[in-house]
């Protein structure tokens, strides 16, 4: 089935100022801002999509901090087409500061009548993006929303009396809520929609905050039938189900999402699977005690950083090595400490064993059910 990539392709050639900006289009610039900018402009510069697509042709993609195999595909074709084109780019910002847990990027781009869409950066294949992600799960603020929320602020500071949309992927989704909410008043009124594209949830004092209660009619939120991200922590408002040609945690690549025309393809719900997953991530959150979780997360970070590895991949480049450094490391930790992280991790699979027994025996009753109605329905 179709993606964004074959959307640029049958739509491409008509402007937003014919075929207005739709939600494929938050999705597609959602995405943009996982692009290597860094490599392709230079700072405070503003350049068209065109540009960019330009002078990513004439470099080594090897070279490049490419974050997803598809965006190789997905950069030219939003340079060549006249839709994304013709928008401009500006106001890259990018930071990685892993002793105060930031992992973070942004950039903004106008739309041809103006519009500005401020696109956050969700999570990238390195340790403190991760350890960051992490941190949400017992942390009410996290670096990255905090820096969020500037942006959004000095953008919209400099691009006066101008409509604003904000949008992102994974994390970049949750910044981009998390930033709507925190922005001053003069710069909410100017938001027209907030663009969640499986953006984890929030804790429940944000979720119960006046702040949040005041943002959350302007939030579109998305996620695939098995979401697993786009359902952690808490989350209210409204939010629609797409379609995706993967399954389980894959379904998280926005390049699997299936289109027809302007559209996404929609479900009506999502899938037990995920329902099973929201359900025993939230038990594990109420039966687990914020500090503990801090202290668990924090340990094995401390085991991560005694291999010295900045990214995944790197691990994933000698994982027999670097395991053996992460298991000694593991072995040197006081009993306490060992005990802890066993516990947390137990009380998890322990809740999502008990949750799979309740839902197999809800099947079950439910199976039994239909026959006797169907048996009904036929003596009638």
């Amino acid at each position: 089935m179709a993606n964004v990539i074959d959307y640029i392709k049958w739509r491409g050639d008509l402007s937003v100022s014919i075929d207005g900006f739709n939600e494929v289009d938050g999705l597609i610039l959602s995405r943009a801002s996982y692009f290597p900018f860094e490599s392709l402009m230079e700072d405070n510069e503003t350049v068209t999509f065109k540009e960019i697509g330009e002078r990513y042709s004439k470099l080594d993609v090897k070279t490049l901090n490419i974050l997803w195999p598809d965006d190789v595909y997905l950069i030219p074709a939003m340079g060549s087409s006249k839709r994304f084109g013709e928008m401009l780019v500006t106001k890259y910002d990018h930071k990685i500061i892993k002793e105060k847990d930031i992992q973070y990027a942004a950039v903004t781009i106008i739309l041809p009548d103006g519009t500005i869409y401020v696109s956050y950066r969700g999570t990238d294949s390195t340790v403190v993006g991760w350890k960051e992600d992490l941190n949400m799960t017992f942390m009410t603020h996290v670096a990255s929303q905090i820096e969020g929320v500037k942006y959004l602020e000095q953008v919209a500071k400099e691009y006066p009396d101008k409509k604003i949309l904000v949008g992102g992927h994974s994390k970049g989704g949750n910044v981009a809520v998390y930033s709507a909410i925190y922005a001053s008043k003069e710069v909410q009124d100017r938001i027209v929609t907030v663009y969640n594209n499986e953006g984890p949830g929030f804790n429940k004092e944000i979720i119960e905050s006046k702040e949040y209660k005041q943002m959350i009619n302007k939030v579109e939120t998305y996620i695939p039938q098995d979401s697993i991200f786009g359902r952690m922590l808490y989350n209210e408002g409204r939010y629609t189900v797409v379609k995706s040609n993967e399954f389980g945690v894959m379904q998280h690549d926005l390049y699997s999402w299936e289109i027809e025309g302007n559209k996404f393809i929609k479900l009506k719900e999502v899938t037990n699977g995920s329902k099973f997953i929201d359900k025993s991530l939230k038990d594990w959150l109420e039966q687990t005690d914020p500090k503990k979780r801090e202290k668990v997360i924090e340990v094995v970070f401390e085991i991560i950083n005694t291999t010295n590895i900045e990214s995944f991949k790197e691990l994933m480049k000698n994982p027999i090595a670097k395991g053996k450094i992460l298991l000694g490391s593991y072995k040197e930790l006081d009993e306490e400490t060992k005990d802890m992280i066993i516990k947390t991790i137990t009380i998890l699979f322990k809740i999502m064993k008990d949750n799979f027994v309740e839902e197999t025996k809800l099947k079950s009753k439910a199976k039994k059910e239909g026959k006797k109605n169907v048996g009904a329905e036929q003596t009638v």
